[in-house]
């Protein structure tokens, strides 16, 4: 192969490079992608042939960063990359699903993408990148494969699309929406807005296909300049006997099973009876003995056909219902006592437990990437585990599955929430699902938003989320709403839509065809934009706004600005004045200077007098004392005129014997020891900063009264 450079350039001011021939030769198919001083090399290998008895596609991507391609070390203890990061993961997950649907029905030879990302300028990232050099080297190999496809991420600055933002373009955009298609349609979709309509959400989708169509002509001309014969890939044919056979035996039960309007469970049962006896019935034949496990296959095929025909034509459901309805909603709030804020949300058999826990800047997750070193003051953690669906398993960290869910719903509710200056919190949703027949996901923001409203959370509105489907047939289509395990597994579509009552805040859409029309994604975002007002109405019904005050187990916040000067004085040498003060006062305090030089200090502690006595040793420190305050101080030394107090680290005033109390004090010996903490009024600052204290001011005068 040759070793060569061609760009192109598909959106305005944005262009790029792809380079063949050169690295990774052993591989099937090989690219380095390049966009700016972003280089991604993509890699695909596939097996010759599939393993005996392999009724599954078993294909695996991986996207890698290295931290060297930005001249920096990981974070930590290790500095060796190890298991891949959250967004490594999910930008996984993206160029996956992208990808799937492009491979031949019935190919199921071992297949595996790897992306490592060998540069970075830090501005151009390398998720997109990656999808498209995924593409691009599976388009030139000899491997069977129905692209080419693309991805780009789509975002809007003041009213203007901007295809592949940059870092710094991210910052300024109201989206960031990830598209992938073909030239031809879409295939999959993801992103976060800050409340935008459906019609603006269809314009994104139009103006991110157009750099798609650029992409994949550009792929096209690399498969001609570079590209191999392809392996001949012929699907296996179908046993048509037994077909017949499994078919026969169902008759017209299978038909009236599915028109019964059963639950999962209900349903699965009746299916497995019915299975069970045709199996029973066809291997006691002569030479089906082993038949088995092709009847299951041939099985589930005509239970999938009988469900989307009762769709196309009566536009009736598995559960009895039609195109548009949605399952019963039951919801409660402050269900868990001693989380900072709880919520229930059940929707047909989907249910989530979700607990929110409010904390410090302390607990917030610290994020080493190559795109992102901030601290993460709000996460969403999504646990699946087993009984949910009535199965037991092994309870392991979360998979990729978990990290994708959970970052969906992520997305949905960080849009509305308060900015960290303004709420100081650090928080954590936790999604236990507890049952799942349905979007579990979507049950996530529903019950997140609830579960934040409860906490006390200012949330300006709340946010719910709904699953889409859709079932394609040769003269129709129907759009579902609020799908379930089922029509997700035999439709032809996944389309997730989360947001408030005014707009989209995050979206997610899987296709399992080619071909669907805009005109289709129009339908199914009005389609769902009901579905989400109706189930608005029925999370209001339980909460509708924050609570006015958060849970009296959250921590407390006090929050002030010193001098600049000051800081290195709160802090003090090695950290102990401020190590000092948080022992003494039980409270966490933290500094940082802002861009005018000024300390903002953040004081949390479990109930606010701690935080407020910290203030005060902070102002005293920071020459910030108020007269007439009351301090809490230590005696230091004492002396025949009186006592030294130490009211806030390394301030001391005199504490004069005749202000110690009311009446005569023979000596001061007989009222304090060194070691005392007394409470001082301050009475007077004098120059020089000399402080004048009296115990007397505190204390009641007997011959007055």
């Amino acid at each position: 192969m040759k070793e060569d450079f061609r760009s192109v350039e598909f959106a305005p001011g944005k262009t790029i490079s792809v380079e063949t021939g050169r690295l990774a030769k052993l591989a099937d198919g090989a690219v380095m992608v390049r966009m700016g001083d972003t280089m991604v090399l993509c890699t695909v290998v596939s097996a010759k042939e599939s393993k005996p008895g392999q009724d599954f596609f078993p294909m695996v991507v991986d996207l890698r960063e290295s931290f060297t391609a930005a001249g920096k070390f990981p974070g930590g203890f290790m500095k060796r990359e190890g298991r891949p990061s959250d967004s490594e993961t999910l930008a996984s997950r993206l160029i996956d699903r992208s990808l799937r649907p492009l491979f031949p029905k019935g190919y199921y030879n071992e297949t595996q993408f790897i992306c490592q990302v060998y540069s970075s300028d830090g501005q151009n990232q390398a998720d997109v990148l990656a999808a498209f050099g995924a593409s691009a080297a599976t388009h030139i190999s000899g491997i069977p494969f129905d692209g080419p496809m693309s991805q780009v991420k789509v975002g809007r600055i003041d009213g203007e699309f901007v295809i592949n933002p940059t870092i710094d373009e991210l910052k300024q955009s109201d989206m960031d929406l990830i598209v992938a298609g073909t030239a031809d349609s879409v295939l999959m979709i993801e992103g976060e807005m800050k409340e935008i309509s459906e019609k603006e959400m269809v314009d994104a989708i139009k103006e991110g296909h157009k750099a798609i169509v650029k992409l994949c002509e550009f792929q096209e001309d690399l498969r001609k300049e570079y590209g191999v014969e392809k392996r001949d890939f012929t699907e296996e044919e179908s046993n048509t006997s037994l077909e017949e056979k499994v078919a026969a035996q169902a008759g017209n039960q299978l038909s009236e099973i599915v028109g019964l309007g059963l639950s999962k469970e209900e349903f699965g049962s009746k299916l497995s009876e019915l299975k069970s006896e045709i199996k029973e019935a066809i291997t006691a034949e002569e030479g089906y003995e082993e038949a088995g496990p092709e009847i299951s296959g041939i099985f589930g095929d005509l239970v999938k056909d009988a469900v989307r025909n009762m769709i196309l034509e009566n536009k009736k459901r598995i559960d009895g219902r039609g195109p548009e309805d949605i399952r019963d909603i039951w919801t409660q709030v402050g269900y868990l006592p001693r989380t900072h804020g709880s919520a229930i949300f059940s929707r047909g058999e989907t249910q989530a437990l979700i607990s929110v826990a409010l904390g410090t800047k302390r607990d917030a997750q610290s994020v080493d990437t190559l795109f992102q070193e901030e601290d993460q003051t709000f996460m969403l953690h999504y646990n699946f585990p087993p009984y949910c669906v009535g199965e037991a398993g092994f309870m392991r960290g979360p998979g990729r599955r978990e990290i994708g869910h959970g970052h969906l719903a992520e997305r949905a509710l960080k849009m509305v929430l308060p900015d960290f200056e303004e709420f100081g919190y650090v928080i954590r949703v936790r999604s236990d699902i507890t049952e799942s027949n349905g979007s579990s996901s979507m049950a996530s923001v529903c019950g997140g938003s609830m579960a934040m409203m409860d906490a006390g959370v200012p949330l300006p509105k709340p946010v719910a989320g709904i699953a889409m489907g859709m079932i394609v047939g040769k003269d129709n289509t129907v759009v579902l709403s609020d799908i379930q395990g089922e029509e997700d597994f035999m439709g032809d579509m996944d389309f997730k839509t989360a947001g408030t009552a005014d707009g989209i805040t995050a979206t997610q859409m899987d296709m399992k065809i080619q071909g669907i029309s805009f005109e289709i994604i129009e339908e199914a975002l009005e389609q769902a934009h009901k579905g989400r007002l109706h189930i608005l109405e029925k999370m209001a019904e339980t909460i509708s706004a924050p609570r006015e005050s958060l849970s009296k187990y959250a921590p407390q916040f006090v929050r002030m600005t010193i001098d600049g000067d000051s800081i290195g004085a709160v802090i003090g040498p090695g950290g102990k004045v401020i190590q000092t003060l948080q022992k003494e006062t039980d409270t966490e305090i933290w500094i940082e200077e802002d861009e005018s030089g000024k300390g903002q200090i953040t004081i949390s502690a479990d109930n606010l007098d701690k935080a407020e006595a910290a203030k005060k040793r902070i102002q005293g420190i920071a020459g910030q004392l108020d007269e007439g305050a009351t301090y809490q101080g230590t005696v230091k030394a004492i002396k025949e005129y009186g006592a030294f107090v130490e009211i806030v680290p390394g301030k001391e005033g005199l504490l004069h014997i005749s202000e110690l109390q009311h009446g005569h004090v023979k000596k001061v010996e007989d009222v304090l020891s060194v070691g005392d903490q007394i409470d001082v009024k301050l009475l007077k600052v004098e120059h020089g900063g000399k402080l004048r204290l009296s115990r007397k001011a505190l204390l009641p005068n007997e011959d007055e009264e």
